[in-house]
């Protein structure tokens, strides 16, 4: 091969774009851990699954499935500089984790809370705090696509019925709340199908205008 051939192979090479590196998503690893999670919210808030004779029976999928996996994106999506990721991620872990920790401790005994007055209220006080950082979540991130925004919103109008529900003995809110967690977790569920699509070489879907630009 001659000198100019040699030049001309380089230049060649030099002009073809490097491939590139591919990107961390975090977020399929979070929303395919969380969803399954979500039903199973959504399912004891409707009564499919009876708390009454199978108290514990979240117990597991709450704390592994979203509150472990969640955990792990967070981490995940840190390492990655997403640092709004991993905190979206990081407190729905922690939701998830607690409320497996607190099913625990009320199935067992491990609190000594002595009657079921007092577990209501230690559970109306648990969703009150969440309800406050999750509106708050939803504030701080209005600049995402609206699909985010509507997804969190009523993730708010659950906390906000299960609270109601709890705090003012009003059971008949649990079956709304159920309703809007399928609801969020439909639009979790239209994020996922989105992430994978473009992961897999698909074009984006339809996300939405952020509400604040």
């Amino acid at each position: 091969m001659s000198v100019e051939s040699d030049v001309q192979a380089g230049a060649h090479a030099a002009a073809e774009p490097a491939t590139a590196a591919p990107i961390g998503n975090p977020a399929l690893l979070g929303l395919i851990t969380f969803l399954p999670a979500g039903i199973t919210l959504g399912l004891w808030f409707v009564g499919y699954l009876d708390t009454a004779t199978l108290p514990g029976g979240m117990i597991p999928i709450v704390s592994l499935s979203a509150g472990l996996f969640l955990l792990v994106a967070a981490v995940w999506a840190g390492r990655e500089a997403a640092n709004s990721v991993a905190a979206i991620f990081g407190v729905f872990s922690a939701f998830w984790l607690s409320f497996g920790l607190l099913l625990t401790g009320l199935t067992s005994g491990w609190w000594g809370i002595p009657d079921a007055a007092a577990v209501a209220s230690v559970q109306s006080t648990y969703l009150l705090s969440f309800t406050i950082v999750f509106v708050l979540l939803t504030l701080a991130t209005l600049r995402l696509p609206l699909a985010f925004t509507a997804g969190f919103v009523f993730v708010d109008i659950t906390f906000v019925l299960a609270f109601l529900g709890v705090s003012g003995g009003n059971a008949g809110l649990f079956p709304i709340a159920g309703i809007t967690t399928f609801i969020f977790c439909a639009i979790f569920a239209y994020i996922l199908f989105d992430g994978f699509g473009q992961d897999l070489g698909g074009r984006a879907m339809p996300m939405g205008n952020p509400l604040v630009k």
